[in-house]
């Protein structure tokens, strides 16, 4: 038995951090849903076929292509976007980056690849320049050519594994 077209079904989920409650029809992409149920407009819609990139978010903390994922899917699941790397309006150090190194012109696809960076410096914090170009062979950008993306990237991983180390050998000096 299937369920009417029409028929919309409840959707809750933890979205960048807050529990958000909408209602999608069964077939309703994971990105639709996202902009237009619960106003994340961050999360771009390009292909609709997973290609580009451009639809990128994290599903519990995975690097996931919303437009290959449908609403009703999200259900009880985490969600973040490019919306929650901000904090109190101040970018987060990746974007920093990006506008340091014009890892972005048009920006488009920008919010996904900042997601795929996200998940991807997470797993791997000390990437050489190619696991990198691999990470973002998933992405299609026509503007940067990707260098400047690529440098960003490395950039905050280096900064990121500098301020550990910092941390760390504060952390043994008042054990001391």
């Amino acid at each position: 038995m299937h369920a009417p077209a029409d028929q919309r079904f409840p959707i809750e989920l933890r979205l960048n951090g807050e529990s958000r409650r909408g209602s999608a029809e069964p077939r309703m992409q994971l990105c639709d849903f996202l902009r237009h149920e619960l106003g994340a407009t961050g999360v771009h819609v390009g292909c609709e076929h997973g290609v580009c990139g451009a639809c990128t978010v994290l599903v519990d903390g995975v690097a996931s292509r919303s437009c290959l994922m449908l609403a009703v899917q999200a259900d009880g699941r985490r969600i973040d976007t490019v919306e929650s790397l901000a904090r109190d309006d101040v970018m987060n150090d990746l974007q920093q980056a990006f506008r340091r190194h014009h890892a972005l012109q048009c920006g488009f696809c920008t919010s996904g690849i900042l997601m795929s960076c996200v998940e991807f410096l997470q797993r791997g914090p000390a990437p050489d320049e190619a696991q990198v170009r691999d990470m973002l062979s998933g992405h299609l950008c026509r503007c940067t050519g990707y260098t400047g993306i690529v440098r960003a990237v490395l950039e905050v991983a280096k900064q990121r594994r500098e301020g550990e180390s910092q941390q760390q050998a504060l952390e043994n000096h008042n054990d001391v």
